[in-house]
């Protein structure tokens, strides 16, 4: 089957009510026939049965396999948060006196922890610029373990060569992780690319709607084996509940990326030449510095754009503040279009030369492009520049 049926035709197994839509499994543990079964669960730690829905629960189940095979990958674990995604991988495969490359390029939570955390724990870290791939080997030393990127990167779109990263991480023997969240499965899988983990904050795209917190590892089958260990005795499991919400919303990833694509092209095309505006990017614009890569990893250019007010700072507030029905709000990924401002909001407390360092200019504005009318959407941001 092709993803599109994957994602709305894999299901765990009915029960026998004979439903139709997949139950949710609401429930903390699970009973065993017998105390020899209860024995021979926590015996063997790769014994495919539900002990505690810490450790597995079937909806839980239902919504990794549909990411696993979206995204083309052996096996996966759930997380409670993107970010508890993030900081399992990191904690999972370093330990004091490892090293990590990263692009700068990252969610700010993300450059949170490889600046303050981990250091605490003597993990140290390099910074490379995605618009400088060849930069990367000279980062390489002997203790480099992992090489961690977003791309696209959030907020500033940044695209690196997937084909390229990944050829270099296996000659020097390193772990290639991808965070793959603006994207979705439905755009780009860095597996076929070379990518050892993709994560994905599911609360984002994934849900589509701004409903629940969600976020999802896959990779190669030993690998998820170690992140599943570590998240069963450290607990940053995801709920069956959102993980129910989460595999309904996978069934409509395709359809919903396709739509936020297009909107997203029609509006980054119709702000190009904006007088107000330095520049627009977006990955599937030709003036994107790496549209032709885009181009060959992606499938579509994804639902984030982003523009620079010639203005600044106070601009993009006051760009804020002339919205009449566009959200402010900290997210990205729903159905409904969201403007933020980086540089006053989200990263207000880096110092200038730290929101140089991962893109964010003191004008950038970032809009998650929704499924509204693309017209509607493009007349309520011409106004507020206006």
């Amino acid at each position: 089957m092709r993803p599109e049926t994957l994602a709305i035709r894999t299901q765990t197994e009915r029960t026998g009510e004979k439903e139709h839509s997949t139950p949710l499994f609401l429930t903390s543990s699970f009973v065993y026939d017998s105390a020899e079964d209860m024995a021979a669960a926590f015996a063997d730690d790769s014994l495919d049965v539900n002990i505690y829905s810490r450790f597995s629960n079937p909806s839980v189940d239902e919504f990794i396999k549909k990411v696993c095979l979206l995204e083309g990958a052996e096996d996966g674990i759930a997380t409670a948060t993107g970010m508890a995604a993030v900081s399992a991988c990191f904690m999972t495969f370093l330990a004091s006196g490892d090293h990590i490359i990263s692009a700068s390029a990252v969610f700010g939570s993300t450059h949170t922890i490889l600046t303050k955390y981990l250091p605490k724990w003597g993990i140290t870290y390099s910074y490379f610029d995605m618009n400088k791939p060849e930069s990367i080997e000279a980062l390489i030393r002997p203790n480099t373990k992992m090489l961690y990127v977003e791309t696209p990167s959030n907020p500033g779109l940044d695209i690196i060569d997937l084909d390229y990263v990944a050829a270099l991480c296996k000659k020097h023997g390193i772990l290639f992780v991808v965070d793959n969240c603006f994207a979705t499965p439905a755009v780009q899988q860095p597996i076929k690319f070379g990518a050892d983990l993709v994560l994905h904050s599911a609360t984002k795209f994934i849900d589509g709607q701004g409903r629940v917190l969600g976020g999802v590892v896959v990779g190669k089958k030993d690998l998820i084996k170690q992140l599943y260990l570590f998240i069963r005795n450290t607990g940053p499991s995801l709920s069956p509940f959102n993980a129910w919400v989460l595999s309904k919303s996978l069934e409509t990833l395709f359809v919903r990326m396709e739509k936020h694509a297009a909107n997203a092209f029609y509006i980054a095309n119709g702000l190009e030449n904006h007088a107000s505006l330095s520049w627009v990017k977006y990955p599937f614009l030709p003036s994107h510095p790496r549209y032709e890569v885009a181009t060959r990893q992606m499938l579509n250019g994804g639902g984030i754009l982003t523009f620079e007010l010639k203005s600044g700072l106070e601009g993009g507030r006051k760009f804020l503040n002339s919205l009449k029905w566009l959200s402010m709000t900290n997210n990205l990924g729903d159905s409904r279009t969201i403007a933020s401002h980086p540089a006053s909001t989200t990263h207000s407390k880096l110092t200038e030369d730290e929101r140089q360092s991962v893109g964010i200019t003191p004008g950038l504005i970032r809009l998650s492009v929704g499924l509204e009318h693309p017209q509607d959407i493009l007349e309520e941001i011409l106004q507020a520049l206006a």
